[in-house]
């Protein structure tokens, strides 16, 4: 005869099936995954000479970069590892849009203060402006030590006359700050604004050029 006070085996079973799902809610949970801080050049810096505004209608064509540019990754470059052919990117930042996107937009609101921009193609524009960032990364000479660089090539055009203006490649490097991606972001935001300074002082002599 079965003691009625012993448990049977199905009621320990589920016994034990409840024991094992208490364990598991005492697990912890899994931590949820990091997002990418995004970053951008932030606000145009103040010019500290008045520019001479130019009667040249100008024509801004979509800067173009390489497609491991041509992306939101912030990347860099480690020279003293061996590594200066390898871009890598920053996981825990990325750009608010991708560098041309960005330089394009900071070249614009420049050039609007200087030249009466003109969209391609209308007829109006007496100077086409093709600009390729072939360059934008920060670069780590030792752990500490870095600097971002930017380099462009830009070609102006005259429409009317179908010739070639001019061509020049165009380079800035500033330190970084900081050895890592807030440090880059802001060397290559200075660096932007070099290299563009460098191009508007092109354009002042091909406009000189023209008039």
């Amino acid at each position: 005869m079965t003691d009625p006070r012993a448990p049977s085996w199905p009621r320990r079973g589920l016994l034990l099936a409840g024991a094992s799902l208490l364990a598991g809610c005492a697990l912890p949970l899994p931590d949820k995954p990091v997002r990418a801080e995004p970053w951008d050049l932030g606000p145009l810096p103040a010019l500290r000479d008045a520019r001479p505004v130019r009667s040249l209608p100008l024509a801004l064509n979509a800067v173009q970069a390489p497609s491991a540019i041509d992306s939101t990754r912030i990347l860099y470059r480690l020279l003293y590892a061996g590594s200066d052919r390898q871009l890598q990117p920053y996981s825990r930042a990325r750009w608010l849009m991708a560098p041309p996107q960005l330089f394009e937009q900071r070249l614009r609101a420049v050039l609007a203060g200087t030249y009466p921009l003109v969209d391609s193609g209308t007829g109006l524009e007496r100077v086409q402006l093709q600009v390729d960032l072939e360059e934008f990364a920060q670069l780590f000479a030792t752990p500490q030590a870095s600097e971002g660089i930017v380099r462009i090539r830009a070609l102006a055009v005259a429409p009317a006359q179908g010739r070639v203006l001019g061509q020049r490649t165009l380079v800035a490097r500033r330190p970084a700050p900081t050895p890592d991606a807030a440090g880059g972001v802001e060397a290559l935001a200075e660096a932007s604004d070099q290299v563009i300074a460098q191009l508007l002082a092109w354009l002042d002599e091909l406009a000189q050029q023209l008039q």
